[in-house]
């Protein structure tokens, strides 16, 4: 039976928006269409939790991931990938396998969660570029324990982020680019660099070999770099890589998010939140499995307790996407492709992340505030069913 959706889409265009749980099936001009704002659901590649939830900590039940699917929804994200930090084998082990298992019993997550996101711990493990992960795990890659954790998630891992300037890093970003996946992430396993130091040789030898991604350009870095030897330069140029930014408003400043959106073009850019499990939670101190004390700023930032060092974001997608299209300067149709097209046809997800006829029903529909910024979701629908949370 078909539904329909109606508000405009990010370039302003009135549609009428018929759809059913087989996709989109219509999408028609409709210039009487009410000032509601029209997108696609928001797909976020880099998140490690939300409102207290974990995906970090093998102590939470494993419940706490197919809740974490849904309260996201309250915030537009229909796409999401689970962002593990670096940890020892047996956490890595445990934390995959339990996403796996999640995955498998319940078909809501299943859909929500097409693959798992990696983040080290085969990272750099110097002051400043390992960010809030633990100096006790960090190492270089082993392609035999990274096959014993796809197998254990049941070939869920999609993205691995790593240091190419580690030892075997070139070998094992090709034996990453090798491996496929099939179903609904033909991608394979995305290769991408990150809490790095890595020369310019580095990054070029790593793009070479089959990277794919930057995580978060321009964070997971020391406070102080060289002008012009640095891991950023080398990125911006290599046209094989695109560059996830966090658009929380702490992680980038406005200035430094403009420059490099046009240094790497809007085209090579994600949009992600990098939110932590704190992520909307009250200003204070907490302890959590990831980074240990954290504290809650009253701006929203997550900083490790006593440093200045970030611990993750506060935000959510679609709280990026409001400051990426208000202090960060982007149009709203460019970011909304930055988190929506752009990242699912990096994933191989080219069924979603677009509004057109063919593609899932995977759909935003929000107001507007007085100036025009975006407001508050009011209708989620996520492959074709309404999602919307009491």
């Amino acid at each position: 039976m078909s539904e329909v959706l109606e508000g405009r889409t990010a370039a302003g265009r009135g549609v009428r928006v018929r759809y059913s749980a087989d996709g989109i099936e219509e999408i028609a001009d409709y210039p009487a269409a009410p000032d509601l704002l029209l997108i696609p659901g928001l797909i976020d590649i880099q998140l490690n939790g939300y409102g207290g939830l974990d995906v970090n900590d093998p102590a939470r039940p494993a419940s706490e991931l197919s809740e974490l699917v849904r309260v996201l929804w309250r915030q537009g994200v229909t796409t999401v990938l689970p962002t593990i930090i670096s940890a020892d084998d047996a956490t890595t082990t445990a934390l995959v396998k339990r996403a796996a298992a999640v995955r498998a019993s319940d078909s809501v997550v299943a859909y929500g969660v097409p693959g798992l996101h990696l983040e080290g711990p085969y990272i750099s493990a110097a002051e400043g570029a390992r960010g809030a992960h633990d100096p006790a795990v960090i190492r270089d890659p082993d392609p035999d324990e990274f096959d014993r954790w796809q197998a254990a998630a049941d070939g869920a891992i999609a993205i691995m982020t790593l240091a190419p300037e580690r030892s075997g890093a070139l070998e094992f970003t090709r034996h990453l680019a090798n491996q496929r996946s099939g179903g609904r992430r033909p991608a394979g396993v995305l290769p991408s660099v990150g809490h790095s130091l890595a020369t310019a040789d580095d990054i070029h030898a790593f793009a070479a070999a089959g990277g794919r991604l930057s995580t978060h350009l321009g964070n997971g870095l020391p406070a102080q770099i060289a002008r012009h030897q640095n891991p950023i330069w080398p990125q911006l140029t290599e046209d094989a890589l695109t560059a996830g930014l966090i658009a929380d408003g702490h992680h980038l400043p406005a200035d430094t998010f403009a420059a490099l959106v046009r240094a790497k073009g809007a085209t090579r850019c994600v949009l992600t939140s990098d939110a932590a499990a704190l992520a909307g939670c009250a200003p204070g101190d907490y302890e959590t499995a990831v980074g240990g004390a954290v504290t809650v700023g009253p701006d929203g930032s997550l900083r490790l307790q006593g440093t200045p060092y970030l611990a993750g974001s506060g935000a959510s997608l679609l709280d990026c996407l409001r400051w990426a299209t208000g202090p960060g300067g982007l149009s709203l149709e460019a970011a909304v492709t930055m988190a929506t097209t752009t990242p699912a046809d990096l994933l191989g997800l080219h069924d979603r992340g677009r509004l057109e006829a063919g593609a899932r029903a995977d759909l935003v529909q929000l107001t507007r505030t007085a100036d025009g910024g975006i407001g508050e979701v009011v209708t989620v629908v996520v492959d074709g069913t309404i999602r919307n949370q009491p």
